[in-house]
């Protein structure tokens, strides 16, 4: 990733230095550079005598420790006004402790997410980074350049202070999670209960890419399902162990979630679908404990298509309240039009939809949840007779649909005027002496309840 970015960076025109202690990855990108203003070497003092002043320095590394001991190598060697911008999937609250420490030495850092993979390093990513305003502006020329543009604007802006860039990233992960299961979901059920074959999926998923579901996630699933086994027969899809790993950032966004009081149902049951997933042994032994009945679901394609439009609005509508809820308590200074703006290209999350999210922000941009906007309302009410159908029809014919089904209850308990919670209100004060409110008159009320 880190050296397909730097060329990228260089096909803009900008010269760029590439630092690795593994001499064959420096032969290897001098090789790639060919013409182009690239240079690279293993020796970190060389490295930064090559940059000027105020030197920029991106880097690449795996989260955590990697990106502190690259720091402390680096540090000693630098001056002050220099920059350095961390690139990957680091947790926030790292980020703000770099940063502090970092600016006692009056060095500029970044906290800067990076979304798009190593084919999007190299051909534009979406970038989001966060940090210092004023010393934003020696690197923006650089990341506008090598960012993806939609309608010729670049998806890359400065997003806020601190750690805002990092935060924004693991929000935009924790939305990935979702979508991913999502169409796993669906996949699932027009495979198994619906007959599908590899084939029609990926012609539907295909031609659902060129309308609504149009989004860098449909098109690579339409792509999967077309894709031969070279080690044997059929499609590769079907030799892969339905066993998902995780790096973290999706956990880090529900917990996060929990610990500002944000409810982001669809996020959170993504993340512990994948855990459920690793008890491969488990699951086969329950299986055939069980043998719970599967049968085939009366659905058709248009009303699959239709829940999985609404459910990829409801995830990015729990994120963006998380973000709001963020970046007051953090004090980041988020612009909400400005990230769904970043996000339409380069990024995983990326989608055609998120253009109506970005004109929603764009008209209200104090509203307090996307699902209250003008500009998504009635495409909402349209779409949820379908998805409350996807859901029904799935469980009861045995298959599970939790992101599916966590985003149609979020959508039903967000627009239920009464919720059941009275009772939870009362049966807290009855054991604990809790207190509750009433509907009828203001104040704090406790009940002596009567066994």
């Amino acid at each position: 990733m880190g050296r397909n970015f730097i060329l990228n960076v260089a096909d803009n025109q900008f010269s760029a230095i590439g630092l690795d202690l593994d001499k064959e990855k420096v032969s290897s990108l001098i090789e790639e550079s060919e013409e182009r203003k690239v240079a690279a070497t293993s020796s970190k003092e060389d490295f930064v005598q090559s940059l000027a002043k105020p030197r920029k320095i991106m880097l690449l590394v795996p989260a955590g420790e990697p990106v502190d001991a690259v720091i402390n190598d680096l540090k000693p060697l630098l001056d002050e006004g220099d920059i350095i911008i961390d690139g990957g999937n680091s947790f926030f609250t790292d980020t703000d402790r770099r940063f502090e420490e970092l600016r006692v030495d009056g060095i500029h850092f970044f906290g800067s997410g990076v979304s798009g993979g190593a084919k999007g390093a190299r051909r534009g990513p979406s970038i989001m980074p966060g940090g210092d305003p004023a010393a934003y502006e020696h690197i923006r020329p650089i990341f506008e350049a090598a960012s993806a543009k939609v309608n010729g604007e670049p998806c890359v802006a400065h997003l806020g202070n601190g750690s805002a860039g990092n935060y924004v990233k693991m929000v935009h992960n924790g939305i990935e999670y979702a979508m991913m299961q999502m169409i796993s979901e669906a996949y699932h059920v027009m495979k198994y209960g619906m007959g599908k074959s590899n084939r029609e999926l990926h012609g539907l998923f295909d031609t659902w890419n060129k309308a609504e579901l149009e989004s860098f996630l449909v098109e690579i699933t339409a792509a999967i399902f077309k894709q031969k086994d070279d080690l044997g027969e059929g499609e590769l899809v079907d030799h892969i162990l339905d066993k998902a790993k995780q790096k973290g950032t999706g956990k880090w966004t529900s917990q996060n979630a929990m610990d500002l009081g944000v409810p982001i149902p669809a996020i959170d049951v993504s993340v512990s679908m994948r855990q459920i997933s690793s008890f491969k042994e488990q699951r086969l032994q329950a299986e055939g404990i069980y043998q719970v009945d599967r049968a085939s679901v009366e659905l058709s394609d248009d009303e699959v298509k239709a829940s999985l439009e609404l459910s990829f609005m409801l995830a990015y509508a729990q994120g963006f309240v998380q973000l709001r809820s963020a970046s007051k308590e953090y004090n980041y200074g988020l612009n909400m039009e400005v990230i769904s703006k970043i996000w339409r290209g380069g990024c995983i999350i990326r989608s055609v939809m998120l253009e109506d999210f970005r004109k929603a922000f764009d008209q209200e941009p104090e509203i307090e949840n996307i699902l209250q906007s003008d500009v998504l309302k009635e495409r909402v009410k349209k779409l949820i007779p379908k998805l409350r159908k996807v859901v029904s029809s799935a469980l009861s014919a045995g298959y599970p649909v939790p992101a599916l089904s966590a985003s149609l209850n979020y959508l039903l308990a967000y627009t239920s005027g009464r919720l059941p919670l009275n009772l939870i209100q009362a049966q807290r004060d009855h054991f604990g002496s809790h207190t509750y409110e009433r509907l009828d008159r203001e104040g704090i009320f406790h009940t002596e309840w009567e066994d």
